[in-house]
């Protein structure tokens, strides 16, 4: 699938897309136990955050709740356009910012930031070892890449042995965080989900 027909795919998705309990983060359950998975393994904010495939925005303005600086990048312009008016809503501004982009190669500040968090996305791109190398080089020294995947019931994805080959290939260890509790996806789940992550 070419770039065209992938945004489009996307943008299709938009609509719906927050009705899945994980990424809407509707359940107030739901969203607390990813407020507390992320900040157990971020710095402390107001760390620099880059959030590459961000959909419609919701871990972002999570991130940028607790204090943390956000700038989200998505290939779908229908869900950056849901990111902005999500963070919108909040009385009080928020250190969150959206751009339409291809989260292999963002077009992001090199060297400038404590995390690059990633989810579900690194297992749809055609290249994900040079997608990785990219995202490393927008880290500070000692910056941390947190990157939630799974292999999921359908086939589609990466087991949590595939993601960490793919970050050895790209220069980068990684520790393997499973993430197999029904609190965060809302439901009961058969399937491989995780969180990798990985600190040069």
């Amino acid at each position: 699938m070419g770039i065209e027909e992938t945004r489009a795919a996307w943008d299709a998705e938009a609509v719906t897309f927050d009705e899945e309990p994980d990424h809407g983060l509707r359940d107030t359950s739901v969203r607390e136990v990813w407020r507390e998975l992320l900040s157990r393994h971020l710095p402390a904010a107001p760390a620099r955050v880059a959030d590459l495939g961000c959909g419609t925005g919701t871990l972002s303005v999570l991130l940028a709740e607790q204090g943390y600086v956000v700038d989200g990048i998505d290939l779908s312009p229908e869900m950056v356009a849901r990111a902005r008016a999500k963070a919108a809503e909040h009385p009080d501004e928020l250190l969150v910012s959206f751009a339409e982009g291809d989260a292999s190669a963002p077009r992001l500040e090199a060297g400038c930031y404590d995390v690059v968090l990633c989810r579900h996305v690194l297992w749809a791109l055609p290249d994900p070892v040079s997608a990785l190398r990219r995202w490393a080089g927008l880290l500070v020294p000692g910056g941390a890449m947190l990157l939630v995947e799974g292999h999921w019931f359908n086939g589609a994805g990466l087991s949590a042995a595939e993601c960490r080959r793919l970050l050895a290939a790209a220069g980068r260890d990684c520790e393997v965080v499973p993430l197999a509790e029904p609190a965060y996806w809302g439901r009961e789940i058969s399937d491989e989900r995780y969180l990798a992550l990985s600190q040069a």
